[in-house]
């Protein structure tokens, strides 16, 4: 998806900004139809509507992750994350939770490298009272020292418990594998060296930067009527004083100069585990690149599911992994493809020259007609399967507005993807998985097999 024009708040006759609205998608009858708002300080409210369901997802966005942080600052977008469910002036962390648990809902958050969000989900006559806890929570959290040193012991414990699931850390060594000691090759968690570091005062000044109305983008999908909820969060954010008057420019999709890949390199983590974790991949397509509509139906063919050319040579033919695929990444200016399989350590070369293998016939003459015709209506079917929820609505309509600037309907979302011909599956795997892969591995290998890897890459 590429950039679209952004509109923003005009000033009226007055001299003072005045909220801007636009109809982003117009469906049937009111129907999947997708609203944006920009507000006076550059606030932007984005909703859209099915009054055929009983329920609301309403969410905020941030235009941070952990990419924004220097490498002192590791994990601060995580850990801020965590902070702002600690209270606010008006209510304490209890009154937060318990406000969502009364009324059946369920409130949560998450943190990636390039964006934030923080949601609730709840019965649509209880959307207003998920708008006020939310941006509650987003304008007024108190940040105090005594909570910053309490939730310490949470993310510490968190990271301790992804270092116990060799099935994850092999994700994050990958990316350090790629990336090396860039902030997209750094876990988004941060290390207890770098939690243990940060202060209150570095905290809230990283929030104060980053958490400002230009920054944030407000999301709701479900019943939800587009003026209402428009109404309530310029509310909740004016009560709050976090929305200024004056014209503000909104925060545009990330872009920037282009991260540094690595080739070739093999990184090992010796594990005592009963597994070997392997990762073999190579530099990727950016999120706003065109080719990935033919990428996303290249990978699903080769690793996206049962029929995958990789499950059914690993794992049914000859047995030698439980979980094997392949899975994409994509940042504002680069991106990952990597093929993941769990296996016996005595299993792992096999594993890897057969992943290679598959990479390279399909680099050199692309999928048969089978293949694409399959892989095509798998990625379709999940396409829409994963959107039957609110919280998948509000989910895409929100990442459209913060990534791309832009929202495509699901028509044309299978528009694209049907429109994959063999041709531009094939340029796109010379392209990309022509590359010379690098490769991650956690487990109790040793010397001889450890010395054995660089034939993967070779």
């Amino acid at each position: 998806m590429g950039a679209s024009h952004r509109p923003t708040a005009r000033p009226s006759s007055e001299g003072r900004a005045v909220a801007r609205t636009q109809t982003l998608l117009k469906g049937e009858n009111g129907i999947g139809t997708v609203r944006k708002t920009t507000l006076p300080g550059g606030l932007r409210v984005v909703t859209e509507t099915l009054p055929s369901v009983r329920s609301a997802t309403f969410g905020i966005w941030a235009h941070v992750g952990s990419r924004d942080e220097t490498p002192s600052l590791g994990g601060a977008t995580h850990y801020l994350e965590h902070l702002l469910f600690k209270g606010t002036q008006k209510r304490t962390a209890l009154d937060i939770s318990s406000a969502i648990d009364a009324v059946g809902g369920e409130m949560n958050a998450f943190t990636a490298k390039e964006y934030t969000c923080y949601y609730a989900r709840v019965l649509d006559t209880d959307l207003p009272l998920a708008i006020d806890v939310v941006c509650d929570m987003l304008t007024g959290s108190l940040i105090e020292a005594v909570d910053v040193d309490a939730e310490r012991g949470v993310i510490l414990e968190e990271i301790a418990m992804t270092e116990d699931d060799p099935g994850d850390v092999v994700h994050d060594l990958f990316a350090r594998t790629m990336f090396g000691d860039s902030p997209l090759g750094r876990p988004v968690l941060g290390t207890v060296d770098t939690v243990n570091g940060l202060t209150r005062d570095r905290i809230a000044r990283f929030y104060k930067k980053h958490y400002d109305p230009t920054h944030l983008i407000v999301a709701a999908a479900g019943n939800v009527d587009h003026n209402k909820v428009v109404r309530q969060v310029r509310a909740a954010f004016e009560r709050a004083g976090a929305l200024g008057e004056e014209e503000a420019l909104p925060v545009g999709p990330r872009t920037g100069a282009r991260t540094l890949r690595t080739a070739g390199r093999v990184d090992v983590l010796g594990r005592k585990t009963e597994q070997a974790h392997v990762i073999l991949g190579m530099p990727g397509l950016a999120r706003t690149d065109d080719r990935r509509w033919a990428m996303g139906v290249l990978n699903t063919a080769l690793g996206g599911g049962m029929s995958s050319r990789l499950f059914q040579e690993i794992r049914e033919k000859r047995g030698l992994a439980y979980s094997v695929y392949s899975y994409t990444s994509g940042f504002a200016d680069c991106g990952l493809f990597g093929v993941y399989a769990g296996c016996r350590p005595s299993q792992v070369h096999d594993v890897l020259k057969i992943c290679r293998d598959e990479l390279d016939q399909i680099a050199e003459h692309g999928l048969d007609d089978g293949e694409l015709h399959r892989a095509v209506g798998q990625l379709s079917g999940s396409t829409v399967l994963g959107l039957e929820d609110t919280g998948a609505l509000m989910n895409r309509i929100g990442k459209s507005e913060l990534c791309w600037g832009e929202q495509l309907s699901v028509d044309e979302m299978l528009r694209r993807i049907a429109a994959v011909t063999p041709d531009d599956v094939q340029a796109v795997a010379r392209d990309v998985l022509g590359h010379r892969p690098s490769l991650s591995v956690i487990g109790p290998l040793k010397d001889k097999q450890t010395a054995r890897l660089d034939e993967a890459v070779s």
